[in-house]
């Protein structure tokens, strides 16, 4: 028989603990409201924050927040990413980790699974595989509040939050209740992608983020077999984007098959060919956004 879970989603469905998380002695203090806004608050033990945005689905987001962080991993920062899409995490697959579930400390606070030098945290710890995350706001918004603030990271020079698509509550939640040392908006050449990421960045500049940059993904196509170059989503999109809304562009990442494969298996590029030119390229970014933040 499989072994029961810790945390479930049926067993536990209370308003203020969705995750289920034990209770003992004195609560973890959240974020207090005050009227209008909350305060913004760094969170605990993390030395610097970034957020990876992209507010359209489908356009590689997670892969590149995965693989970012290994970099920073590699260039020596102790390093960790937070999956806060509650619905759909990826996380757990881009680390090889799904079926992990999370330790608490003595003061029921959730410890993070690691694998490959870089802790992590995501709702698909806390849930089967195959289970559904069936919930409305009310209910995702504290289980967000529960992975923002009751995390026991343990000393940490840089959290990448992966963030769902879109600009709505998730976001909001984040960027107006967490100290954020900025934010990177990831999108496509084609059009239809580039619409929404400049929505991204402009909810970005209204709840006063810093902006680090754009990365241009699957910017062009590299045939396995021939290595001949293939522009398919277009070529320029995102650096015109870029000089238009005064962005910085921080990269390309090619569309290469090795990625996505190496991804399914959870063996993010910057493990599975920590010498390819897509890995150098995200070192190269991975340093342009570490000197952006004096990391």
């Amino acid at each position: 028989m499989p072994k029961p879970r810790l945390f479930s989603t049926l067993h536990f469905l209370r308003h203020e603990n969705p995750l289920g998380l034990p209770r003992s002695g004195v609560r973890p203090p959240l974020p207090r409201m005050q009227r209008g806004l909350p305060t913004k608050r760094p969170l605990p033990s993390v030395r610097k924050t970034i957020a990876v945005s992209s507010a359209k689905g489908g356009v590689g987001k997670s892969t590149i927040a995965v693989n970012l962080a290994l970099a920073f991993a590699r260039l020596g920062h102790r390093t960790g990413i937070l999956d806060t899409d509650i619905f759909g995490p990826s996380i757990p697959t881009l680390l090889s980790l799904n079926g992990q579930e999370p330790r608490l400390t003595e003061s029921n606070q959730l410890l993070p699974v690691t694998n490959y030098g870089v802790k992590s945290m995501s709702m698909g710890y806390l849930v089967g595989e195959d289970k559904a995350v069936v919930w409305r706001g009310l209910m995702v918004m504290k289980a967000l509040q529960q992975l923002l603030w009751e995390v026991e990271w343990g000393g940490l020079d840089i959290l990448i939050m992966d963030l769902p698509p879109g600009t709505g509550d998730t976001q909001l939640t984040i960027t107006q209740q967490v100290v954020l040392h900025g934010a990177i908006v990831v999108s496509t050449p084609q059009d239809i992608a580039l619409k929404d990421a400049v929505k991204g960045v402009e909810m970005m500049r209204k709840v006063d983020v810093p902006l680090l940059g754009m990365i241009q993904n699957m910017s062009v196509f590299i045939c396995p077999h021939c290595d001949h170059s293939t522009h398919i989503f277009g070529s320029e999109g995102v650096t015109q984007a870029c000089a238009k809304h005064n962005v910085p562009f921080l990269g390309d990442i090619p569309l290469h098959a090795s990625i996505c494969d190496d991804a399914d298996k959870g063996k993010p590029t910057m493990v599975a060919e920590p010498s390819s030119g897509r890995s150098r390229a995200f070192m190269a970014i991975a340093e342009r956004i570490a000197s952006a933040i004096i990391l």
